[in-house]
């Protein structure tokens, strides 16, 4: 397997084998309990695979966002994507427990495009080819199924004009060592990727800014997000504002065993354009385990798979010889270009719809 070498969990970066239960005391986050589920259950009936099988397994203030909910208050959702490439499937986790959020409970989301981030933290900015990326990503958020009336794009550089204020508010209330000591920064780290942060915490409060009152936001992401919502939450109550709550999920795995599937490592992703024949050659060559909890084929049809019954019925099948990897990989490519292939139609056909949403 390739999790080797210490690990690195930061929002931009993650390798190396991933402690989860650790990273919720890194992070100070709470486990979801049973008790927890079940109140979710009440408002939701049936619970959605992810939280069933605890692939969303962490949170803060999700009890309290259930309260806000049970006395007849609105909240809404907050997520995101730094627009620079095509999506894979790792980004589509998140998003679509997301989507099953707003559809549960009807919660407007601001899905916000930090097109920003590209020159503030990675050196690297197009704005042509940054822009031509925000319109494909949308296609692909869209196509999970998000309801188009109840969404807003924010795309940084184009609604600076609303964000920037609510960014300075919150960079007033955050001082240098909290940063260096909540995301790693040394003293060579640039005034813009330290600025950065504030951008991304904004749209955290755009709903009470608009409002005119306190209006939660609750923002669903995978765990290596969680240093934003830390610094957020910091500085909300200084500015009267809610303190943005999270739940937080596990990672879906690169095809060679790496801590999280990346961009960065073309060969490991399956992203939402690769043809059947290329699915197939890159789970064919894919890494496997001696036991599911640690083999990247399973972890994706864990993670992907809706029937709880197939899932069980996969891992026994695992254990006890009843399958074996070639068959595995066959049946998971299959899945996955299943998947793909009502996916890029479902783009083709809300194409014009999302370039209005853009507008």
């Amino acid at each position: 397997m390739a999790n080797k070498g210490a690990p690195v969990i930061t929002p931009w970066e993650v390798k190396g084998d991933i402690d989860y239960d650790g990273l919720m005391e890194r992070f100070g986050t709470e486990p979801i309990t049973p008790g927890l589920l079940e109140r979710i259950r009440g408002h939701t009936g049936r619970l959605h695979y992810m939280l069933r099988r605890g692939v969303f397994y962490s949170h803060r203030d999700l009890d309290v966002i259930l309260d806000h909910h049970e006395l007849g208050g609105r909240f809404v959702l907050y997520t995101g994507r730094g627009p620079a490439g095509t999506v894979h499937l790792g980004h589509l986790v998140p998003w679509t427990f997301t989507r099953h959020l707003q559809e549960a409970f009807g919660s407007k989301l601001f899905f916000q495009f930090t097109d920003d981030e590209r020159m503030l933290i990675r050196d690297d900015v197009n704005e042509e080819v940054s822009g031509h990326w925000v319109l494909e990503n949308a296609l692909d958020v869209m196509a999970l199924g998000f309801d188009p009336e109840n969404t807003e794009f924010i795309v940084n550089t184009r609604h600076a004009s609303e964000l920037y204020p609510l960014a300075l508010k919150i960079a007033r209330g955050i001082t240098c060592s909290a940063m260096k000591a909540v995301f790693g920064f040394g003293d060579d780290a640039s005034l813009g990727k330290m600025f950065f942060p504030t951008m991304q915490a904004a749209p955290c409060f755009l709903a009470s800014e608009r409002a005119g009152e306190p209006v939660p936001c609750l923002v669903p992401a995978g765990i290596d997000q969680a240093p934003y919502w830390r610094i957020t939450r910091d500085v909300a109550r200084k500015l009267g504002y809610p303190k943005p709550a999270q739940v937080h999920g596990r990672m879906l795995p690169g095809l060679t065993g790496d801590a999280k599937m990346s961009s960065s490592q073309p060969v490991t992703a399956i992203y939402t354009t690769d043809v059947p024949e290329l699915v197939e050659r890159k789970i064919a060559e894919a890494e496997t385990g001696a036991h599911p909890a640690r083999c990247p084929m399973y972890q994706y049809r864990y993670m992907l798979l809706t029937d709880d019954d197939e899932a069980h019925e996969l891992y026994v099948d695992c254990l006890g010889g009843g399958i074996d990897c070639r068959e595995c990989k066959s049946r998971l490519a299959e899945t996955v270009n299943k998947f793909l292939g009502q996916h890029r139609r479902r783009r083709r056909l809300i194409r014009g719809g999302v370039e209005k949403m853009l507008e």
